[in-house]
């Protein structure tokens, strides 16, 4: 559990299964490069319990082989199937709302995503709501090796005190980011890590976007 917010200024929110519904359309992508190569199909709940940043890494537990096929082909044939079909994605149902409602408490709020940024600011727009975010920082290729680099020249960009910052995201790289550029994270089991998962990890669990809502 965690309290109320009153000790922060800004929200950072990940985006994509934080704010993005897109996970089941990672599985999806994904079943379909696995059975080009013959290896086994993975449920969304599998998918969960075994997404990790580098994704690489990811890749081969699901049993890719880079010695065979490089793993910047693997990962660019991944991010061109599934950018074919982003547009069915949408939003988490609550998310408007706790938006609006971080915005009408006058806390700031950005975006920090292993998404693409331009893809990434596309989407926002495109989803409506970019008029939410004071930054939106997604990273500068499509290989999601991680967004801590990325999260140091947010907070910089932002001058405000580490302190007043709260991050909020799906997974247990979340978590991580967090804790190496020294801000609170709030987690949430809506996206691509199971709540098992970031039950492990050393930061408070939100039951949904509601619960949010409903602290502040």
């Amino acid at each position: 559990m965690f309290n109320k917010f009153d000790d922060y200024k800004h929200i950072i929110w990940d985006w994509n299964g934080t704010l993005l519904d897109d996970a089941w359309l990672c599985v999806e992508v994904m079943n379909g490069m696995l059975e080009k190569r013959g290896l086994k199909r993975v449920s969304l709940d599998f998918y969960r319990s075994v997404f990790t940043f580098p994704v690489r890494d990811y890749y081969e537990k699901l049993g890719y082989d880079f010695d065979k096929e490089p793993f910047e082909e693997v990962g660019m044939e991944f991010m061109v199937l599934y950018n074919r079909r982003q547009h069915e994605c949408k939003l988490h149902p609550e998310v408007v709302n706790v938006l609006e409602a971080f915005k009408q408490r006058g806390f700031g709020q950005s975006i920090l995503s292993a998404r693409e940024q331009n893809e990434l600011l596309t989407e926002t727009i495109n989803l409506g709501v970019d008029k939410y975010f004071d930054r939106i920082y997604g990273l500068d290729d499509h290989y999601a090796h991680g967004k801590t680099d990325v999260g140091f020249r947010l907070i910089s960009d932002l001058g405000l005190p580490a302190s007043s910052l709260l991050f909020i995201g799906d997974t247990r790289h979340d978590a991580e980011v967090a804790c190496e550029i020294g801000i609170d994270c709030i987690l949430i089991p809506n996206g691509h890590h199971s709540e098992e998962r970031l039950r492990a990890c050393s930061f408070p669990l939100a039951g949904s976007l509601d619960e949010l809502i409903n602290r502040l």
